[in-house]
């Protein structure tokens, strides 16, 4: 068995910025075992798999270790790939997911996906995130999947050297923080849990979270919004109430062939 293999690198606008995600377009599906080695195999911090269903696609993202429910940078680089590489010529493209159906427009290498948005409850700062970060937060926020430090600048953001064994112990998925940016309307890093991936560089399902947070805290529904790992990433968020709009760039690194 051959398969196409493409890797594009999602919220970037040239090569080697941006995050990463290998993109492997099927006819049908793979066992779940198979596709959590591809995965693994890539090394990459997701792996997307798609099957066209007729109008709609079929979308499931996989991490070296796990499955995701919601993965916003491999859901752009597979519709980079989609518009790119394969052809489509429809305005959006519509992904059955297993968070619901995700849309995303495509116009002139710009894709802006629809998200839901994401609520979170303040809770307290503990002593575990603390010492996991290295820095005290100045608020702790519990969310759907993701726990959400805020800091008060960028530099403090930019300055943060976690201890990811202690990040790994946490409550969900990512850790993000965030603070309000200097030349954006805010920043953020994204820590995972996940040994494999210690830092997402760009994350799109992160801003499920943080486009509702930041629309409360300024007033605003539309956001320039920068993630501040060594890659770096910006993305363009608008708050819709129960969805969320992030859109960004992408480019295609490499495509390939996995022999099976």
């Amino acid at each position: 068995m051959k398969l196409d293999l493409y890797q594009v690198d999602a919220f970037a606008d040239e090569v080697f910025s941006g995050n990463p995600a290998a993109v492997v377009p099927l006819y049908e599906w793979l066992s779940d075992d198979l596709m959590r080695k591809i995965a693994l195999e890539n090394n990459l911090p997701e792996t997307a798999f798609f099957v066209r269903k007729g109008e709609y696609f079929e979308l499931r993202w996989f991490t070296p270790e796990i499955e995701i429910d919601l993965c916003g940078h491999a859901t752009l680089a597979s519709a980079h790939v989609i518009y790119r590489h394969l052809d489509y010529s429809d305005p959006a493209v519509v992904f059955q997911t297993k968070s619901g159906r995700l849309f995303v427009d495509h116009e002139d290498n710009y894709y802006s996906m629809d998200f839901p948005a994401w609520s979170c409850s303040r809770i307290q700062v503990t002593e575990r995130v603390t010492k996991a970060l290295g820095a005290r937060p100045v608020e702790l926020y519990m969310g759907r999947r993701d726990m959400m430090a805020v800091f008060e600048t960028e530099e403090d953001i930019r300055a943060l050297a976690p201890d990811f064994r202690l990040v790994s112990a946490l409550d969900g998925l990512c850790l993000i923080c965030t603070a309000p940016g200097l030349d954006h309307d805010f920043v953020s890093r994204v820590f995972v849990s996940e040994e494999s991936i210690p830092e997402d560089p760009v994350t799109g399902s992160a801003h499920c979270t943080l486009v509702p947070y930041w629309a409360d805290r300024l007033g605003k529904s539309e956001f320039h919004a920068f993630q501040a790992s060594a890659r770096g990433g910006s993305l363009h968020c608008e708050y819709l109430g129960d969805r969320v709009k992030i859109a960004g760039r992408a480019v295609t690194y490499m495509t390939g062939t996995i022999y099976l």
